[in-house]
């Protein structure tokens, strides 16, 4: 039988650890949402030209960790793009 060799062996880190998306983040900072802020326009289906600012090329919704808007004023937004859509205002 082979005997195991107890040396002081450093161990390594894997590839995965090394990476830096999976090191914890030193800088964090809070994103505020442009729609939650005092003195920010209202969210409504007939002002189209907000809503164009959150809508992509192709016409998609963008999602919220790009515009970072909150989880609350995301659904408002989206419901009045798909409105605007329906009354062909977009």
């Amino acid at each position: 039988m082979k005997k195991k060799k107890s040396g002081n062996k450093k161990k390594t880190q894997s590839n995965f650890a090394k990476l830096s998306i999976f090191q914890p983040n030193k800088y964090k900072f809070k994103k505020s949402c442009p729609l939650s802020v005092k003195g920010a326009p209202v969210v409504d289906y007939k002002n189209v030209r907000l809503l164009k600012k959150y809508i992509s090329e192709n016409g998609k919704i963008l999602p919220s960790r790009i515009t970072n808007i909150s989880q609350k004023k995301q659904r408002e937004l989206s419901l009045s793009i798909k409105r605007a859509r329906n009354l062909a205002l977009i």
